[in-house]
């Protein structure tokens, strides 16, 4: 269980790979550069890994010696501020679950980001969970008894909070921090039967990927990551192939929408390897599709079109019996996600017919889909030289998302609205132009 896990003092210094002493004179500096004199010696810092809490200037010298800014620290969370790795990624391990999780939990109560994770680490990572073998769940042996009907209870109330009209998720997230916050509380420090312990880590696991998405619309990346991070791991401990893969499609997903291709293709490449669900095989491979079509990967278009005869075949044989994660995969999202392949492709006329295809197919319960679809129909338009129409789309895009809290629909239809400046005269693409400023 996750009560073996070294104190994060340890691993933080592990991490960064510096020695003991090493961080003992680098605390003894820490003081002497405020004209002090710091006692630390490697006897004092064993007693703070053995739990003796620091004083809040220990802690400063800490985390100078560790290589961050003194203002990272919050003496009154000791030792959860510490940063638990050098590249921001836990590696997989038996007992990386809460580690994973403190630090999505830990960078999310930072407002700056101390280290980019990079497309290497992640690549890295997802080869790890594709080859390493999963753990049987032990029964912890001390900590507070957790009860069936508390983890009962939130479950049922983390679906019912992700469960929510789109219009209302926005208000949700602070809920969904505290859920998952709790949940790792009672991962650390709980006494669980393996069947409540295996029901913690796979909540553990949707909770973090709710979370990310939520980081994610909000343009917080390196948050959204750790928690796709730590919900992997958590995943990975509950034997849950599928999510895991799911959570390895989220981060591609990321890798692609900031550029990285290479990054994306490889993540679901590994991804791919351990999914068997059909319907997380076809949203696997749709994203494969699309960024394999992306210009800046080139345009593989041999293998994009693999990739979507692949996902029309996953998702012709899924049936009922679907994650919850990827239960909404459908004949939209097929459509869509085959005709922004088809428009990077250059085949833009059949790519418009399926944009706006699976636009109509689109159930009005996924709003924030739809305004992502409605900025891939603007786009369509664009590439026909039909700036009209493209405003129209791009004008509903931007309405619905400022309507429902979705900023990455706001940010899309900023990235389109310099292909508008041409068509100034054009009607619609003046008062589109406005709103966005407004």
């Amino acid at each position: 269980m996750e009560t073996t896990a070294r104190h994060p003092l340890i691993t933080a210094r592990l991490a960064l790979g510096m020695t003991m002493d090493e961080l003992v004179r680098g605390i003894r500096a820490a003081a002497v550069r405020r004209g002090l004199r710091s006692g630390t010696d490697e006897a004092r810092v064993r007693k703070w890994q053995r739990g003796v809490e620091p004083s809040t200037e220990s802690q400063v010298y800490i985390a100078e010696a560790l290589g961050w800014p003194a203002d990272m620290v919050r003496a009154d969370d000791w030792p959860n501020w510490l940063p638990l790795t050098g590249d921001g990624v836990v590696p997989l391990g038996p007992h990386s679950c809460v580690p994973a999780l403190r630090e999505a939990l830990r960078t999310a109560m930072d407002r700056r980001t101390f280290f980019t994770i990079t497309g290497t680490t992640l690549t890295a990572l997802a080869a790890n969970w594709a080859t390493s073998p999963t753990s049987a769940l032990a029964q912890a042996r001390d900590g507070t008894a957790i009860g069936e009907e508390l983890v009962t209870f939130l479950e049922s109330t983390s679906r019912h909070l992700t469960g929510l009209p789109t219009e209302q998720r926005q208000h949700t997230t602070t809920l969904l921090d505290a859920h998952l916050s709790t949940v790792t509380g009672l991962l650390e420090h709980g006494r669980y039967s393996p069947a409540l312990g295996l029901r913690l880590h796979t909540l553990a696991a949707s909770l973090s990927q709710t979370v990310a998405w939520h980081r994610f619309d909000l343009g917080q990346h390196t948050h959204a990551s750790q928690n796709w991070v730590a919900g992997l791991h958590n995943a990975h401990a509950a034997h849950d192939h599928d999510m895991g893969a799911g959570l390895l499609g989220d981060l591609a997903y990321q890798a692609a929408w900031r550029g990285d291709h290479t990054t994306a293709a490889d993540i679901l490449h590994h991804a791919l390897t351990r999914a068997h669900n059909p319907a997380a095989r076809c949203l696997l491979h749709l994203r494969l599709a699309r960024t394999l079509a992306a210009p800046g990967n080139h345009g593989d278009r041999r293998a994009a079109l693999r990739a979507l005869t692949a996902a029309e075949q996953h998702l012709a044989d899924a049936g009922s019996d679907r994650p919850a994660w990827c239960a909404w995969v459908s004949e939209a999202d097929l459509a869509v996600d085959s005709g922004q392949a088809l428009l990077d492709l250059g085949d833009t006329r059949r790519a418009h017919q399926l944009i706006t295809e699976g636009e109509h197919l689109l159930p009005a319960a996924r709003d924030k889909t739809r305004g992502v679809f409605l900025t891939y129909r603007a786009a369509s338009y664009l590439d026909q030289n039909e700036p009209e129409p493209a405003a129209a789309a791009a004008t509903e895009s931007l309405l619905l998302a400022r309507r429902i809290g979705a900023p990455r629909c706001v940010s899309l239809v900023n990235d389109l609205l310099p292909r508008f400046q041409p068509y100034t005269n054009v009607p619609g693409v003046p008062e589109l132009l406005h709103l966005a400023a407004a």
